[in-house]
């Protein structure tokens, strides 16, 4: 790998959050409020309708010194410590003159962000021409028309109907495309201990979806293998899995090719045997084979996300982001897919975000136009995110794999965007009070659908 660069970690640690508080009327613990990842793209999204293209728009087009602003719950001013950073600072100076224009960034708290939206866009005033938004928030937004679909803003001559290598299309979402966001390689894997499997000869995991034998039967395999007491004392030391058991359910029922939510065609997915069976399987790891370390007691605790960083659990899913701080080697592969499911979809996408448009905004195509040629720079990345992703990962063969197999996988999860969903409620049933799968899943159906029912009324 060549020499850093160095992108600036705290901007896109702030992008690229992957975990997020999990909803539903259950007992679990609530994850505190976080700045979720943009969605890079997914699969398992809906097809998206086909829109008329908005006309193009005359250029160049003097605005007359209007303010054009781009909102997030983070600074998403260019901080000017790369050559692309800086280099965008430079394009942004030079889209300013042409158009006479002043683009602004507003960074508003996140706990008022959604607030100052919603009052903004309701009296037909946004309080921002481009925002960030959840995808659990975006959802409501289209299904109440606050947000404009990207055919009413873009024609077949921008770069994002082209090469989107300035900005791409993010996964569609209500029905349509809507968001969009720079192009970057992420996605959440199943992390998992170096130093840990060499002590204990654990075959290394690359190796193993090298070959093809990767799977929820060869996980489970070595889970149990890791999980052992060293000193004889009685006590497990080494463990074989770690992580939050709302979000496991979630990752492995997308592995098995399931949603816990079917917001394409409107429809609960608790009751799905994709995820029935992925929430068998997690059960098992829990309360069966016990091979998870769930160090504060509590398996629904969304803190049991950093329990890895103890250094004596093998495997664990986290975001890139979290790895900042561990003290050992770590390696990656994508959570291996269930009986049911494919190498096209691996994780379950929980804190998804891109950038929107909302209705109301004066001239969204020019608005447009403008944010995405600041964008128009020549980089020095060999590959979007790669000065991240080389500050992180000290293996190549990581960055490999989480290029080629990790990137693209993860399937849109907003399950938190319908209010009384019962995920949290039907996990906590199965994993804590160690109720059956299938009767649990119809003890929660009915809400679940009234749950999606009711945001399309």
């Amino acid at each position: 790998m060549r020499k850093m660069k160095g992108l600036s970690l705290l901007l896109i640690c702030l992008m690229f959050v992957i975990t997020a508080c999990s909803g539903g009327g259950g007992a679990q613990t609530e994850a505190p409020k976080t700045e979720p990842a943009p969605a890079a793209e997914q699969a398992g999204s809906e097809t998206p309708k086909e829109e008329e293209p908005a006309q193009p728009a005359a250029e160049p087009v003097d605005l007359g010194g209007r303010v054009i602003k781009v909102a997030a719950w983070w600074d998403l001013t260019p901080a000017g410590n790369t050559a692309d950073e800086k280099a965008r600072l430079e394009k942004i100076a030079e889209v300013e003159k042409k158009y006479n224009v002043k683009i602004e960034f507003v960074n508003v708290p996140f706990e008022e962000y959604m607030n100052k939206f919603t009052t903004s866009v309701l009296a037909g005033e946004p309080f921002a021409d481009i925002v960030q938004l959840e995808y659990k928030s975006a959802l409501p937004a289209i299904m109440k028309g606050q947000l404009l679909p990207i055919s009413e803003f873009t024609t077949d001559q921008n770069n994002i109907n082209n090469e989107a290598n300035l900005q791409m299309k993010y996964p569609a979402i209500g029905g349509g495309e809507y968001g969009f966001d720079n192009p970057i390689s992420l996605g959440l894997g199943l992390h998992y201990n170096r130093e840990l499997f060499k002590k204990h000869g654990l075959p290394d995991l690359q190796e193993l979806h090298a070959k093809g034998e990767w799977n929820w039967d060869k996980f489970m395999e070595i889970a149990k293998q890791a999980t052992k007491d060293t000193n004889n004392d009685g006590k497990t030391d080494v463990w074989g899995f770690s992580g939050w058991a709302i979000d496991a359910v979630k990752h492995f029922t997308a592995a098995n090719g399931g949603k816990i939510v079917d917001d394409a065609n409107g429809k609960e997915g608790l009751s799905d045997p994709k995820t029935l069976e992925a929430a068998e399987f997690v059960n098992r790891l829990y309360n069966v084979e016990k091979v998870v370390k769930v160090k504060s007691g509590n398996k629904t605790n969304w803190e049991e996300t950093n329990t890895f960083k103890d250094g004596d659990v093998a495997m664990f899913p986290a975001a890139e982001w979290m790895l900042g701080d561990v003290t050992f080697e770590v390696g990656i592969v994508p959570i291996p897919n269930g009986p049911q499911g494919s190498p096209e979809a691996t994780y379950a996408n929980t804190a998804a975000s891109a950038k929107f448009i909302p209705k109301g905004v004066e001239d969204p195509a020019i608005v447009y136009q403008i944010y995405e040629e600041t964008f128009d720079i020549q980089s020095t990345e060999e590959y979007p995110g790669q000065d991240y992703l080389e500050g992180i990962y000290t293996n190549q063969e990581d960055i490999d794999m989480i290029r080629e197999h990790i990137a693209g996988t993860g399937v849109i999860t907003v399950d938190e965007a319908y209010t009384d969903y019962p995920t949290g409620a039907f996990i906590e049933d199965i994993i804590v009070n160690n109720q059956s799968v299938t009767a649990t899943a119809e003890k929660y159906k009915q809400q679940a659908q009234a749950a999606v029912d009711k945001m399309g009324k």
